[in-house]
């Protein structure tokens, strides 16, 4: 299996996950500050010149969510990714989706109109709309893991990636997180030894 990424971005939701299930993978790095991900031959994988991108055989995959619920779905095993079907799977998809589509979302508009866009495009009067955004679905997080360790309950599961690792984003991009409990959930989540083994090839990638 190959991951297609760069550090401390979508891609590392994919290399934690790996590292959760203990499989062996390939990293690649695509550096953006040399313009890999422009070029012609990772756009023949990813034509949105995004990470992550996720080779597993004949199989290519491009949304981070979506690679992560396959690689659980393949090692039903593991726990990480509840059964199809199941009133648990119902809600581990509804806080898939609440990763990506709210709590995500504002934090990409931030970077989108801070670095990724070309500068014509970029917009900076966004920035205090995004950043309430992003406090209102901090709230709804924080309501819904009410007292639980993690978003499903008791145990760690998949989702808790894309929960978490987007946290983490926030922070970088220094956006208060004043709830009690998203806090220890941040420091619960992030200290899992899969996340600094993960980051840890991440960054080897830079050096090699």
């Amino acid at each position: 299996m190959k991951v297609y990424g760069y550090p401390n971005s979508r891609s590392t939701r994919i290399t934690w996950m790996l590292e959760e299930l203990e499989k062996e993978y390939e990293f690649c790095l695509v550096d953006f500050n040399k313009g890999e991900s422009q070029s012609k031959e990772y756009l023949a994988i990813n034509p949105a010149g995004k990470v992550p991108a996720f080779q597993d055989d004949d199989l290519l995959l491009l949304e981070s969510a979506a690679i992560v619920a396959y690689l659980g779905d393949k090692s039903p095993e593991s726990g990480l990714v509840p059964t199809a079907g199941t009133a648990e799977r119902a809600r581990y998809d509804q806080w898939s989706y609440f990763a990506m589509c709210e709590l995500e979302q504002p934090l990409w508009t931030i970077g989108k109109n801070k670095f990724a866009l070309p500068e014509d495009q970029r917009c900076e009067s966004i920035f205090p709309t995004a950043q309430w955004e992003f406090q209102k679905a901090l709230r709804l997080f924080s309501e819904g893991l009410g007292e639980n360790s993690y978003i499903l309950g008791d145990s760690f599961t998949a989702v808790d990636i894309l929960l978490g690792q987007t946290l983490l984003w926030g922070t970088a991009f220094k956006q208060p997180i004043e709830q009690e409990n998203l806090k220890e959930y941040l420091k619960r989540v992030t200290s899992r030894p899969a996340l600094a083994r993960a980051s840890a090839t991440e960054a080897a990638s830079l050096e090699g």
